[in-house]
Formats: C-alpha cells, structure tokens, sequence
C-alpha cells in the first residue's frame, strides 16, 4: 500500500506547488508571499486548505487533493485577508468576527474572480450579485441575524482567519505594513499590465534591465505613480550604458523617439530626484513631436527653445529636481517653443556656447529608424505618441496627481487634434480681414420682382459701392526664378478663390525680383494669369512693399500678403498688418512679426 500512495502524495505536492508558482506568476502577491510565514501541516492537523492568522503566518494542509488553480485561489486568499487588512479592527465579539470574516471572504472571492487568479473550489456557492464592502456585508449580516455568507472561505464552512494569535517578540518588534506590501504588488502589477499593451512581452522587466537603482525606481515611479508620463516610462527602453555614452557624446541624457530609446549616462552621478527630471524631460520631448516639429528650424536651436520650455513646465509641475546647468529662463515662462526660437535664434554665437542634458552645442533629441514601434500592431509614431500622452492627461486629471501648466496641456490637446491645412488657415485670415457684407435696400433701383407686379414699388438689394471699393488687400509677389512655379499657382488660385468668395473685387499687386513693378489693381481672378516669373537673380521685396504703403490709392488700413520663398531681404512695414505665404521647408531670414502660411 505505502508503495502505491508514494507517487500519488508526489503528485499532490506538485499541484500545490504548481498553484503557489500561479500566485507567483501574478505578480501582485510577492511582496504578501515574502513577508508571510508558511507553515505546512499534515492530514492530522485538522485543518481544511488554508487559513490564516493575525500574526502573519499562512497555515497550509498541502496534503489535500486539489488542483493547481484551486490551490492559487485558495493561497491568494489566505494572502488577501492580510493585505486588505482584515485582522487591523475585527470586531470584539466571536461570533460578529464569525459574520466579519464570512463577509470579508466575499469581497475577497469577488476579487479574486475579477481578475481571473485560479478556480474556486467545486460546490462553492455563487457570489451575491450586488458589490458590496465588507462593512456593509457585515452590517447585513448582523441586522439579519443569520450567516447566508457561508462556504466562500478556505475553510469549508469554518472561519478561516486566526484572530487571537499572539504575535512573538520579533513579530512585536518589527511589525509588518500588510496593506503597504499589497500596494506594492498592485503597483507591480500595473507596470507588467503595460508593459504588455504596448508591445513590451519579453520579459516582465525588459524594460528595466541593467539599470541603476536610481534609474530603475525612477522608471517605476512614472509607471506606477505618475499616469501622464506612465505609458511612455513603460514603453521605453531605459540604456545607462556608460561606453555608448561616452561614443554619442552624452554629457547626461539623450532620446531616440524613433528607436524608442533613453540614454543616461552613469557618471553623471544624479541624484534619484534628478533622474526623475531628466527622465521627465526626455520623454516630453518624445511625446510633444519635438523631433519632427522643427520643420525649417535649426536644429540645435529648436532643441535649445524645447528645453527652456520644458524645464519651465517640470519645475512648475514639482517634477523631481532639475540638475545644475540646465537652461532655465523665468523671463521666457508662458511662452511656446516656436516663441522662444524666435527670440533667440538672433544670436548664433551664444546659441551655440549653451548646453543641452547632452552637452554643450550638441541636442539631446537624436534621430533613428522607426523600428521599434512596429512590433505595437502597425501603430504609426505620431499616432502612439499623441495617445500615449493624451490618455496620461485623462488618467492624470481624473486622479488628482497635481498641477500641469496650462501651456503643457494646449500642446497636449492640439497633439491630439489634426494638423490645420495651409489652406484652411489663409482662408481664416481672409474671413477675419473681409467680413461678408450686409445688403442695403434702395428704392432708386427697381426690384426684379417688380415686373410681376407693376403697381407695387418694391426696393432692390444692393451692396454699398464704397464699402466695396474699400475691401482690397495688397500683393507683394516674388517672382525671382527660386520661385517654384506649382507652389505659386496653388498660392495664387487659393487667393482668387477666396478673394472672390468673400466679395472682394480687385487686389493692388507688385511683382518683385531684382526690382519691383507695380501691376496697378487687378481681379482677383485674373492675378494668376497676370504673373510672369522674370528670374532676374536676387529678390528685393522691401521696394514693392514700400510702394505699397506711399501708395495713395491704396487704403492705409488694407492688410498684405507677401508670397515668397524666404530668399529674401529683412522687411520693414511699419506697423501695417500682413501675412508671409512660403513653401513647407522655407523659413524667413528675419523673426516675422505677421502670419506665416507654408504651403
């Protein structure tokens, strides 16, 4: 007989320890599982599966025949009556502490349940349906005076809490935080969950492997604590590989968004609060596009306007500590990247003497091939990173976590909207300068409707000749052989056909190449067709505007459109409203105090 029940108590033993690597696999019980005591006990002990006291320890009839996923429910339990802090105030009567852990074993099993940890035991009796806390199932308990709530424990129908255990001098002298333990583990749960939705499944903690302890809580923190930058912190892959480095030349830090890759470097020895600020700093500049939003900008330069920015916005934000040397101007708080290039892109010199986390002259948001991101089911980039950062808004507001300056959440919001057409945002400049005219009735032009009845005077609806005469605008247009003929006829066909939609009958036009040739007022229509490009080397458009503003005939009030390709001089137009029309990729050599269109 001894030799038939040997392998048979093997195989019970590995169902259970089978079931115990199941809580393991979780995650969100180690921390319970590596401070409690288990202590296994026979067949002779008396007890069912599992029950727990309040000193901590974990009493487990491992002798019992039960499944591997029956075993995982039944240990998680056990784990959960300490981690949700069941033994903190029982109450003081046996048999209400009979009712309370009846009630707690509901809320427990409905837990449980919900995230799908093992398989209840056969015969178990199905859950209330209503969600109820176990204050509440246990104030129902005892107002009916009867325990309907029976049989969802690992005892059978027994109590399965141990409540009067005296705890040892050690256990007295080094109290365990049950509740702050399950909070860790919940937390680890979380950073595996999306590491997995975002397409990081090769290890729990890929992500973090090799990394400082510095780096790695650092990394933890914004995934578990802080929701806005979370999604990023999990889908990057953190290197602190001090010789990489030292051959890309990062003094501190550097982002690859196209690689998915944040660099720090070891030797700069930061502190755990500026790690937090570093890390933050570079996954904004991931986030916000920085990379792909420079369009005509010197890099470096945009780069530099990006983290005068940014740095404002975390020191704002109480996000770590900034470390000494980064840029920070109190004079440039409020204002947009695009604003701050503006006013510091004047001088080159000083430019280049600043220092980006990278180092001195060099920016610390790198370039690479898109490959990472692909293996997130085809996710493009741009797509990732807006709802990446505009789900972390949402999680971030709706849980209180602290302050975001309002300029971070406006480029946040415009991240998640499309990008206004050119087109589009010349036909707005055109509704703001040409409001549609009203009708006036006048009684000295008959009504066509005067016909059908001839003995009825009836008053036609006409515009007002002046206020027509008045609505014109000025064209100053580059008509140097840089000009690229497509992209002119599309800048001159959206004018005659918002000029013409809007009531406006005639435009004062000047040509200008090396010289400027005043056209005299033409149809809107019939600009397009008046344009001769000459390609007579250099173009000096400050001529045709100056004709324009001694004009006589033309009105001191009528705003400009200037439509060239940035080769140009520096334009004055002494206070008179006006707009720049340039090709996708062209930039002014002058900081441009009217609109910019780029086609």
């Amino acid at each position: 007989m001894g030799k038939k029940r040997r392998p048979l108590s093997r195989e019970r033993k590995s169902d259970f320890e089978t079931g115990l690597e199941l809580v393991r696999a979780a995650g969100i019980f180690d921390p319970l599982l590596d401070a409690a005591d288990m202590v296994y006990r026979g067949a002779e002990s008396g007890l069912d599966y599992v029950v727990v006291s309040n000193t901590g320890v974990v009493y487990v009839n491992n002798k019992l025949i039960a499944t591997p996923r029956e075993w995982a429910r039944a240990i998680a339990h056990g784990l959960l009556h300490l981690g949700l802090g069941h033994f903190e105030s029982p109450p003081p009567d046996p048999a209400d502490r009979r009712l309370w852990n009846h009630a707690c074993d509901v809320v427990i099993e409905r837990f449980l349940r919900d995230i799908r940890i093992g398989a209840p035991f056969a015969h178990r009796p199905e859950l209330p349906e209503e969600a109820l806390s176990e204050e509440r199932l246990f104030e129902e308990l005892r107002d009916l005076g009867a325990d309907q709530y029976r049989g969802f424990g690992t005892a059978g129908f027994k109590p399965d809490m141990l409540f009067d255990q005296a705890p040892s001098r050690w256990q007295t002298a080094h109290p365990k935080q049950w509740k702050r333990l399950f909070a860790e583990g919940l937390a680890q749960g979380v950073r595996n969950a999306v590491r997995a939705a975002f397409g990081n499944t090769d290890a729990p903690d890929a992500g973090s492997a090799g990394l400082s302890p510095k780096a790695r809580a650092a990394r933890d923190w914004f995934i578990s604590r802080y929701p806005l930058l979370g999604a990023l912190a999990a889908s990057f892959r953190i290197i602190t590989d001090i010789s990489l480095c030292q051959r890309m030349d990062i003094r501190i830090a550097a982002i690859c968004p196209a690689l998915g890759e944040l660099y720090i470097n070891p030797s700069a020895a930061l502190s755990l609060e500026e790690t937090r600020f570093v890390m933050a700093h570079e996954f904004l500049h991931a986030a916000l596009r920085h990379d792909a939003r420079h369009e005509w900008r010197e890099p470096f330069i945009w780069n530099v306007a990006c983290d005068y920015v940014i740095n404002q916005w975390l020191t704002d934000m109480g996000v770590g500590e900034m470390p000494e040397g980064c840029l920070f101007d109190p004079q440039l708080k409020g204002l947009s990247a695009e604003a701050v290039y503006d006013r510091i892109a004047a001088d080159m010199r000083a430019i280049r003497k600043l220092a980006t986390l990278r180092g001195a002259g060099l920016g610390d948001i790198l370039g690479g091939e898109p490959e990472w991101w692909k293996r997130g089911g085809g996710v493009a980039l741009d797509e990732f990173y807006r709802r990446a950062l505009g789900n972390g808004l949402t999680y971030h507001e709706e849980q209180g976590r602290g302050l975001i300056p309002a300029g971070l959440v406006e480029e946040i919001r415009a991240l998640t909207k499309p990008a206004i057409p050119w087109d589009v945002e010349l036909a707005r400049w055109f509704d703001h300068w040409f409001t549609p005219l009203e009708k006036r009735r006048t009684f000295a032009r008959p009504s066509r409707r005067q016909w059908a009845t001839p003995d009825i005077p009836r008053p036609s609806r006409i515009f007002q000749d002046h206020l027509i005469e008045s609505r014109t605008f000025g064209v100053v247009l580059d008509t140097s052989g840089s000009m690229d003929r497509t992209l002119l006829a599309g800048a001159l066909g959206s004018i005659a056909s918002y000029g013409a939609a809007r009531d406006v009958p005639a435009a004062r036009v000047v040509f200008c190449d090396a010289a400027a040739y005043d056209q005299g007022y033409l149809k809107v229509e019939d600009i397009a067709g008046a344009v001769k490009v000459k390609g007579r080397g250099g173009t000096a458009l400050q001529p045709g505007i100056t004709l324009l503003l001694e004009a006589e005939d033309f009105p001191k009030t009528a705003p400009i459109l200037i439509i060239t390709d940035g080769a140009c001089d520096r334009l004055t137009l002494f206070g008179r409203e006006h707009a720049y029309l340039i090709p996708a990729g062209s930039h002014l050599p002058f900081t441009p105090k009217g609109k910019v269109f780029r086609l």
